[in-house]
């Protein structure tokens, strides 16, 4: 169960994280889409699980493996950008967020 303030923090870092990948992806893994799903904090506000959505998704490891190694630069741009709002900028833990796999599995399985 989170809170209100959880709520907000994560609203602000999904969207600032959204714009830092949209406008460096092209450095971290180029040739591929990554959209910010879902970010949930942790009850101290220290830690922020970020789920990812990568297209084209033919290696996600590899493309996971990369977002973490650029982990601290993500870490400093979000810092840049909510540094007026936010007193302890969280710890990024990336995981793949593969809902739209899942669906797309289910969907074939149907038919």
């Amino acid at each position: 169960m989170s809170t209100t303030r959880q709520n907000k923090v994560a609203r602000l870092v999904q969207r600032d994280l959204s714009d830092i990948f949209q406008k460096n992806a092209r450095s971290i893994l180029p040739g591929k889409m990554v959209t910010v799903t879902t970010v949930r904090m942790s009850p101290d506000l220290s830690v922020a699980k970020t789920y990812l959505s990568i297209f084209p998704s033919n290696s996600l490891k590899e493309d996971l493996k990369k977002v973490k190694d650029h982990a601290g630069f993500v870490r400093r741009e979000l810092g840049i950008r909510a540094k007026n709002q936010l007193r302890i900028i969280p710890e990024l833990a990336f995981f793949v967020d593969d809902s739209l796999d899942y669906m797309e599995n289910i969907d074939n399985l149907l038919k």
